[in-house]
């Protein structure tokens, strides 16, 4: 195999990663309800608090550990190359997914998430860079989107499997034991793959490089390798990690790129996609649509449209660029945002009355929205009250959201699904597309791991932070914060972001030379 056919190959197996990094994330919310109601389980005898506890550590565990290890990729992306790196992770996510399936206790299952944490910080920030180094610049923006693409494919088939298996029993393990299955298939096929020919060089292995630009190119090879050998040639001595961070610090275009390049995935972040993504199925119970159970199909359908709308990014990001469907992206995302802030608000102000009972203590709160809040339950009936628990109640039972008029909660169903579609075109996939490229050879490892570990930080702090600022600034004071930021990113890269498609990885110093502010040509 050779030319097009060969790099799709190579990217469809290293995505492989982006497949195991969804669904990874995005099993963890099914299995964990499995294992919270499990009476014999590994979290039986805790207290509520305990329980709690352990709860958060384990959800919380992965992204933190994927924060360390993407820093921790540079180094090895840089020293081991690109593919060893990308096999390791595979390893691990492997060794990850066994722990996790055979965890007798909620310490190993602790320390399954931990390693399975790691294997995520390895693949999303060498991914990437492999697939952006080995494709052609006609085809780089496609197979990075692609692999993004395949992140969202996962999250989508976590919350098909977490439905197969919830009622079965001990499902969990199967839930969070099976992507040991696509980590094999991955480790096996991508031992025949190539090493980035661009990293070949680096190290001074130019035959090897020539060979395998034969094998993944049909013209220009010789062109090619003189482009990135002059690039290699004129970074040469930059060595060390100190004397790395030093000269990202002081080159200009390579400075430029990385805070360019950290801004796109801290607003990535802030503008609240892993909130409506970790917390989906909450945000439709919040909205008032039915059950628990059918909050989670709701949001699993939601998914999948999600993984849909990845595909506007993949016929687009060429046609487009990556920075206007970047900020045709977010532009969507901050109409959408508003609406589901408007769609709370109108609900918020339309809660059902509770009836004021000073004698027990719920019964202060006077409106629906205001119990939940306070972690009341509400009770509707011919006198409706807030209250403590079912046993209590002699009508209709509300403990996680409020019975709201049809036109508010679908309000913010609209609001949710046009949010992931507008995110899922650009928003999704530009940061680590424009990651992949702009950085120069000689900082690209040290660069994408910054970027990739300020993601993983992002994350942590936006998941765990949801639900206290629902309570802080009320449900739709968050969604219109989480706009306000979107707001701030769309200006900012309209000032800063330069068009980086159609140009070859060696073009990507001269692009980011120069002025900060991004000055158009006058038609």
């Amino acid at each position: 195999m050779k030319g097009k056919i060969a790099v799709y190959l190579l990217s469809f197996l290293s995505g492989i990663g982006g497949f195991l990094f969804g669904y990874d994330t995005g099993v963890i919310s099914g299995a964990m309800r499995v294992i919270v109601e499990e009476k014999d389980g590994i979290l039986a005898g805790l207290s509520d608090t305990d329980r709690d506890l352990w709860h958060e550590l384990i959800v919380a565990s992965t992204v933190g550990s994927a924060a360390l290890f993407a820093l921790l990729a540079g180094i090895l992306t840089q020293t081991l190359g690109r593919k060893l790196t990308i096999l390791a992770a595979s390893v691990v996510f492997v060794a990850g997914s066994v722990i996790m399936g055979i965890a007798s206790s909620k310490e190993l299952l602790l320390v399954g998430r931990i390693v399975v944490g790691s294997g995520i910080g390895l693949a999303s920030m060498s991914v990437p860079v492999y697939i952006s180094e080995a494709a052609p610049p006609d085809l780089r923006g496609v197979l990075t989107v692609s692999y993004n693409t395949l992140v969202v494919f996962g999250q989508f088939v976590a919350t098909l499997v977490c439905g197969a298996f919830v009622n079965v029993d001990q499902g969990w393990r199967y839930m969070l034991g099976l992507a040991a299955v696509p980590a094999g298939l991955q480790f096996i096929g991508f031992i025949f793959m190539p090493e980035s020919p661009r990293w070949l060089l680096s190290k001074g292995k130019v035959e090897q490089a020539r060979t395998v630009l034969r094998g993944i190119r049909t013209e220009d090879v010789e062109t090619e390798m003189k482009d990135i050998q002059d690039t290699v040639n004129s970074n040469s001595g930059t060595s060390g990690t100190f004397n790395m961070i030093k000269r990202c610090m002081t080159h200009q275009p390579t400075r430029r790129a990385l805070i360019i390049g950290c801004s796109l995935q801290v607003f990535q972040q802030l503008s609240g996609i892993n909130t409506l993504m970790y917390y989906s199925a909450t945000v439709v119970q919040m909205a008032g649509i039915g059950s628990a159970e059918s909050s989670i199909w709701i949001s699993a359908g939601i998914s999948f449209l999600y993984f849909l709308a990845c595909f506007i990014g993949i016929f687009l990001v060429e046609k487009l660029g990556r920075r206007n469907l970047l900020l045709f992206s977010l532009g969507g995302v901050i109409i959408s945002l508003i609406l589901i802030g408007v769609g709370f608000q109108l609900a918020d102000l339309n809660s059902p009355v509770s009836n004021p009972n000073p004698d027990i203590g719920c019964g202060v709160y006077t409106s629906c929205s205001k119990c939940l809040e306070n972690k009341c339950g509400f009770c509707q009936s011919d006198m409706s009250i807030c209250i403590y628990n079912v046993s209590s109640c002699a009508g209709d039972w509300f403990p996680d959201y409020c019975p709201s008029k049809p036109v508010y909660s679908w309000t913010i169903i609209v609001g949710l699904t046009s949010y992931l579609v507008a995110f899922a075109a650009g928003m999704a996939p530009i940061p680590w597309t424009v990651n992949s490229e702009i950085y120069p050879l000689w900082a690209r490892s040290f660069a994408n791991s910054v970027s990739t570990g300020t993601n993983w930080i992002f994350n942590l702090i936006i998941s765990i932070s949801f639900l206290s600022l629902t309570r802080l600034l009320t449900r739709y004071g968050a969604f219109y914060l989480y706009c306000g930021l979107a707001s701030l990113a769309w200006l900012l890269f309209y000032l800063v972001l330069p068009e980086t498609s159609g140009k070859s990885l060696e073009e990507m110093e001269s692009l980011f030379s120069g002025n900060l502010i991004v000055r158009r040509k006058k038609k």
